[in-house]
Formats: C-alpha cells, sequence, structure tokens
C-alpha cells in the first residue's frame, strides 16, 4: 500500500463529520490537487469517548461509500505504542508508531558500535542536496546519536514487526513519530535515525520529527516562524537524501502533528513541497470538534443552550481537563471569560469568539484551546451531543468543510 503524495489527517472526536470533510477534499480535487484524507485517532481519544478503532473505520468506509469518493482514504492508529496497538490492527491501514518516550534510552552497546562501523561512510563530511550549509559529523557525534536514537528505533522495528506479523499479507502504511520530545532534530540526526530505521528493515513512507516553536491545541504555530520554514526544508532535503542512501520507500516525507492550526507556517510548508517537489502528512486531530460547537452556536435555541452548558462545565474543570494536555496548550485562565458572562451571549457572538479567525476582533484563544481539550464533557452528554450535531447536520457540516477547505487545504495545495 502506497501512501498519496499529499495526505491530510482529519480526524473526528465524534465520528460525525466523515462527509463533510471528504466534501472539502473533493472540492480540491475538482480544483486539480488530489489529497488522501486519513481519519486519525489516538487510544486516549477511544478511551475519553468511548470509541473504538472499529468505529473509526466503519465512520470512514460509510462516508467514502455515500460519497461515491474515489480518491486515497485511510484510517490511522495514531500515536500507538507495543501496549495498545492489537485493538487497532483489524481496523487500520495506517500505523503511526510513537516512540518519543525512547530517546535518550541507550541501546546495547555491541548494537551501538554496529551501527557506527555501519555508517562511518558518512563521517567527517556528509553531504546533503539542497542544505545551505555542509554538514560534518565525527565519530563522536554519530555514537552520540546512536547512543540517543537507536534504542528507540528499534523500539519501532518491534511494533512494526507485530503488526506484520498480525496482519499477513493484508497491507499498511507505516509513520513514525518523534515530535513529542522536547527539542527538534538536527538534519543530521534525521538522516541517522533514517539510517537506523532502514538497518531495522522498516519501510516507512512517513516521519514526523520534532520542529521548533509551540503546536498549541487548536490555535496558531507560536515560535519564529523563519526558523520552521529552515528546519523544514532542511529536513526535506534529508529525507529525500535518505531515500537515495539508504533504500527507503521513495514516496518517503515528512509529517507535521499536533492538534493546533498551522496557518503562519503553511506558506513556508507549500514553498518547500513546490522547491523539492515533495509530499507532506498533515495532521489537524481535534479541530473538527470545535466546527461543530461554532455550527451549534449559530444554530441557537436548544443547541446553542448545550453549547454554553458545555462551556460552563469546562470552566468549572479547568484543572482537570487541562492537565493532560499540559505541554500543548497555553491558556491565560485570568482572561477567560465567565460562564455568566457567555450565557449573556448570542450564539453568533459566541461563534466568532470561537472561530480561528486572527482577524476577528472576537476571536479569543484562551476560549478556543480550552474547548479544544474539553471534548470529554461534550462525550459525558452522549446522545444529547450527537443528536444535536445530527439535529443541525446541515450548519455544522458547512462549518466543517469550510475551515477544511478554506483555511488548511487551500493555503497548503491551491
Amino acid at each position: 500500500m502506497k501512501l498519496e503524495k499529499y495526505s491530510f489527517g482529519t480526524g473526528d472526536r465524534f465520528g460525525q463529520q466523515g462527509v463533510a470533510q471528504l466534501k472539502a477534499v473533493r472540492m480540491a480535487a475538482e480544483r486539480g490537487v488530489d489529497i488522501a484524507i486519513v481519519w486519525n485517532k489516538s487510544h486516549r481519544e477511544h478511551v475519553i469517548v468511548g470509541t473504538s478503532a472499529a468505529d473509526v473505520r466503519q465512520e470512514a468506509d460509510a462516508a467514502v461509500k455515500g460519497s461515491r469518493w474515489e480518491g486515497g482514504y485511510h484510517v490511522d492508529a495514531d500515536h500507538i505504542g507495543l501496549d495498545n496497538v492489537g485493538q487497532f490492527v483489524d481496523h487500520c491501514d495506517f500505523f503511526t508508531i510513537d516512540v518519543a518516550d525512547y530517546i535518550g534510552e541507550k541501546a546495547a552497546d555491541d548494537d551501538i558500535s554496529a551501527f557506527v562501523q555501519a555508517n562511518q561512510q558518512f563521517t567527517d563530511s556528509l553531504k546533503i542536496e539542497g542544505l545551505e550549509r555542509a554538514i560534518r559529523v565525527s565519530p563522536d557525534q554519530l555514537r552520540s546519536i546512536a547512543e540517543k536514537y537507536l534504542f528507540a528505533i528499534k523500539q519501532a522495528a518491534l511494533i512494526y514487526d507485530y503488526i506484520k506479523a498480525e496482519k499477513g499479507i493484508e497491507p499498511f502504511i507505516t509513520e513514525v513519530s518523534l515530535d513529542e520530545t522536547d527539542a527538534p532534530q538536527t538534519p543530521e540526526e534525521l538522516f541517522f535515525i533514517l539510517a537506523a530505521v532502514a538497518a531495522y528493515r522498516v519501510p516507512i513512507q512517513t516521519i514526523a520529527p520534532k520542529f521548533t516553536g509551540r503546536f498549541n491545541k487548536g490555535v496558531d504555530f507560536v515560535g519564529d516562524v523563519d526558523r520552521f520554514n529552515q528546519e523544514f526544508n532542511d529536513d526535506a532535503c534529508v529525507v529525500n537524501q535518505a531515500i537515495t542512501s539508504f533504500g527507503l520507500p521513495d514516496n518517503l516525507k515528512l509529517s507535521v502533528h499536533s492538534g493546533s492550526d498551522k496557518f503562519s507556517i503553511y506558506p513556508g510548508i507549500r514553498s518547500a513541497l513546490e522547491r523539492h517537489g515533495v509530499g507532506v502528512h498533515v495532521k489537524t486531530a481535534g479541530t473538527t470538534w470545535l466546527e461543530e460547537l461554532i455550527g451549534l452556536a449559530e444554530a441557537g435555541g436548544d443547541a446553542f443552550t448545550l453549547v454554553k452548558k458545555i462551556y460552563r462545565q469546562a470552566f468549572g474543570r479547568y484543572e482537570e481537563l487541562c492537565a493532560p494536555y499540559a505541554s500543548v496548550i497555553d491558556i491565560d485562565q485570568a482572561q477567560l471569560p465567565s460562564p455568566d458572562e457567555v450565557d449573556l451571549w448570542g450564539g453568533i457572538r459566541f461563534a466568532k469568539t470561537l472561530r480561528h479567525d486572527q482577524g476577528c476582533h472576537d476571536y479569543d484563544s484562551n476560549l478556543r484551546q480550552l474547548l479544544h481539550v474539553a471534548y470529554k464533557v461534550a462525550a459525558e452528554y452522549g446522545s444529547v451531543y450527537l443528536e444535536a450535531v445530527n439535529n443541525n447536520g446541515e450548519i455544522t457540516g458547512k462549518n466543517v468543510t469550510t475551515n477544511l477547505f478554506d483555511r488548511h487545504l487551500k493555503p497548503l495545495f491551491l
């Protein structure tokens, strides 16, 4: 199974927006850009919402069949490890193997020595086409990189081998994720990480390195945009070189993760794609559920009343909801509007406050981040929430489609 050149991980917390998401991808196809849609959902999200990988597969297949979609689509076991991959094997054809927790754990000395010996040809002078600077890696630096990353990649290989054994002849796509760690990987580190991937015979089609800056949930990239652009460009060059040097799949590409919106870095990504002729995989998990809330607010009546109830509970359960996401949110709690204040708002005002339109005076990134991580509250409403979404399907779906197409796909690809 070969992943398409451009792919977009949409996520869908409550599994109600598959058709609306597909509509946005179809709109891109009608304008000449083919993008594979990838429904991604992690183990943590399944636990909170009370769903399973089988539910995501059912949503994806039903949306594709109902929409008569003939393009690429996949179901991603998002950020899985050996302890939970089993529940995804039968239902997914895309596996994001997360090994960030193993970075820094040292492999066996014999493994490190063998890796250094196998790659000594790249020491001193490492020529990577497209990089503005020459890279020099001493034998000691190579050993240091191996000590930091080799064990993590070996864990990725163990998980890949497990999936392969369970799926048998059924094909699937493999991604390795290194993004949920503290510091970005340097180009030389990424090059030798890919060397290890090849050595352990993991046929990855995407790799998600750590980039500079913060990718906070639901809001724009926070950091030095120029530095990100340089990192993405350099990493794209490294990936192309690794394909040649190590015989990795020829469609190997970078993946940009997190539940954030990435509006300020989309131009730089697009520029690199055009410059190097490479593909990309992007994930925006979680933003679809915010578009549902926006639609319910605009619908008014009981739907908006439910939204205000969700906000009131989220405000009151701030610590509980935010704690698991502390590293990927940046909320000024003192600036959050009180539930009593929000109760006085109309639905249009609430929608403007939540919608990610930085040019709108009412937009509030604090409120948006809080509600992004508050999907647990909506999940506790169960059928009440789902019925509200379905009863207002036209307006919620319109928001989902518009957000995905206008704010993500267009600036990236069109």
